[in-house]
């Protein structure tokens, strides 16, 4: 049995770490293709190279999307506002809709509509 696990260790590993590489690859090829060929000819940039594609990968990655480890932290917040929300009466929900609406600017403004907020208190 552990005979067999090493094995398959040592056939995974080193198609992980092809798959890896190949996926690294294909990433980058597909950002200097695109950057080749859209920004040249719109904005009259100079063309990039392989390299200089997968450098702007990897920063548009830190900036905009992290590392990729977000732990569980995520999908725990969520689970816990759908369980909150879950246990909203209609009532509720919808005054929390309509408070939302106004926090993000799309609706009217909390002096519009009489201070009837999330943070007035429920009867």
């Amino acid at each position: 049995m552990a005979m067999r696990r090493r094995t398959r260790l040592l056939f995974l590993a080193p198609v992980a770490i092809l798959g890896i590489v190949l996926f690294i690859f294909i990433g980058g090829e597909i950002v200097r293709q695109l950057w080749n060929w859209l920004l040249p000819p719109i904005f009259g940039w100079r063309q990039i190279t392989f390299w200089q594609a997968l450098g702007l990968l990897a920063l548009c990655r830190i900036l905009f999307g992290g590392f990729g480890i977000h732990g569980p932290d995520r999908s725990q917040f969520r689970r816990r506002m759908a369980e909150r929300f879950d246990q909203m009466t209609p009532e509720e929900r919808e005054r929390f809709r309509q408070g939302m609406r106004r926090r993000c600017g799309f609706g009217p403004s909390t002096s519009e509509s009489g201070g009837n907020d999330l943070t007035t208190p429920l009867t």
